[in-house]
């Protein structure tokens, strides 16, 4: 890496604009050509310096409101299939997978949905569930949203310190 990584890293960091040709902007803002703005990510992806390059999308800012966490009850010789079954459906933007607590916590299938109201939201998940035929299950709706930073290296090494 050189200095010119360094600083592309930090114009990633701040996001990427929302025009037509955003790494022609990040590349005016560098003084460099929008080829080698994307030629430098291509490598610094490719030495792992980069994981991937994504959208986040401001939900509050369109209008998104209701976030909701749905806990499944689902057996264990279901859960992989129920969890392929669930990931694939339009209105799941999350799924995983982790261990019940026996006597306790029972539910195994965790899905994430997000929409403009909790009505909107509880309905589909009460669609989703006649679909799958999983019909024991809990949502939890977010009370408070916490805004996310991104970390950047320097800040990793100063938290090594």
């Amino acid at each position: 890496m050189d200095a010119s990584d360094l600083l592309l890293l930090e114009e990633l960091e701040k996001g990427i604009p929302l025009v037509e040709n955003p790494y022609a902007a990040i590349a005016a803002s560098l003084g460099i050509s929008e080829t080698e703005v994307i030629s430098r990510i291509l490598d610094l992806k490719r030495e792992c310096v980069i994981r991937r390059v994504r959208a986040r999308i401001n939900q509050r800012s369109i209008g998104i409101r209701a976030n909701a966490l749905v806990a499944w009850k689902v057996s264990e010789d279901e859960a992989d299939n129920a969890g392929l079954q669930f990931s694939e459906l339009p209105g799941v933007t999350h799924c995983y997978r982790r261990r019940p607590v026996p006597g306790r916590w029972e539910y195994s299938i965790y899905t994430v949905h997000h929409g403009w109201t909790r009505r909107q939201v509880t309905e589909e998940v009460a669609e989703i569930s006649k679909m799958t035929g999983h019909s024991e299950y809990r949502m939890l709706f977010s009370t408070e949203e916490y805004k996310r930073v991104p970390h950047t290296r320097a800040q990793d090494l100063e938290a090594d310190v």
